[in-house]
């Protein structure tokens, strides 16, 4: 049985981890060479922010997991923040798996401040992590997907694009601005078979969310678990339900298919019916 996505190149930000590695599995598991680059750090514990960071190790393994679908595989460092990281990352990707027709920009982080007290150094990080990173690495491969003809680029963004949350400004600023990206890509992209759209999901269950929700009760410090957090959200979900990655995944290997030519320039909610 042929593949939906036989000969097609894939390029997935923070594809290391979350989201974005069940979106590399999926688009392989179609038949599509993957390359998945996420900021990797040996040092222990969180840097300020919710980010889940990769060790070192973890490439090799995430290397293995995705050659079981038999399409090429790269896999390394990526710091969607440093413009020559992302070149470098860009040569060895192409080297190893060919041209990029997808990229899915999935590399994102949060934390849990206010106005009030944030600091200029996590502000500045999570923007240019979620919106300036994204930015830097379309810039990157628009060119060659606009001279070849076809191209599909999918950003994670959230329904924090449309919805306030008390203490994630920069979250909620970032993604907001992610969107007003992705439409201008979509209209950039349009007249050369490019498309350019963004999936917003509510809650999903990573590890992104996990020390999201560890940042929230500390903050709290009534005593509630990490655990008893993610019960509540699921409560809180007219679906009674966090939603799962892979849920993420089909839909972006459906966004990546010819069928799916005529949509670009949307912001595609996966909510299960909660607001935020």
């Amino acid at each position: 049985m042929t593949r939906k996505l036989e000969g097609r190149s894939a390029v997935i930000t923070g594809g290391l981890t979350g989201q974005g590695l069940a979106i590399a599995e999926a688009l392989a598991a179609e038949g599509a060479n993957v390359a998945v680059g996420s900021f990797v750090s040996a040092a222990a514990g969180r840097q300020g922010d919710a980010a889940a960071y990769p060790a070192p190790e973890e490439i090799t393994s995430v290397r293995e997991r995705l050659s079981a679908f038999g399409t090429a595989v790269y896999a390394g460092h990526l710091d969607v923040r440093d413009a020559s990281a992302i070149e470098r990352f860009a040569a060895s990707a192409e080297a190893v798996c060919g041209p990029a027709d997808i990229l899915v920009n999935a590399a994102g982080t949060t934390a849990e401040q206010p106005v009030c007290g944030h600091t200029d150094e996590l502000w500045l990080k999570i923007i240019d992590t979620n919106l300036n990173g994204a930015f830097r690495v379309t810039r990157t491969y628009l060119p060659g997907m606009i001279e070849r003809r076809w191209g599909r680029i999918i950003n994670i963004g959230s329904t924090a694009a449309s919805v306030g949350w008390k203490d994630n400004p920069a979250y909620c600023a970032s993604k907001s601005g992610l969107l007003g990206l992705t439409r201008c890509v979509a209209l950039e992209g349009a007249p050369h078979g490019v498309t350019c759209v963004m999936i917003s999901p509510t809650w999903v269950e990573t590890d992104l969310m996990r020390n999201n929700l560890r940042q929230l009760v500390e903050r709290e410090g009534q005593g509630r678990t990490v655990e008893e957090a993610m019960m509540d959200v699921a409560a809180q979900n007219p679906q009674q339900r966090i939603i799962q990655p892979d849920e993420i995944a089909a839909l972006a290997v459906f966004l990546c298919s010819d069928g799916a030519r005529g949509i670009t320039m949307e912001n595609i909610q996966v909510t299960g019916g909660a607001l935020w």
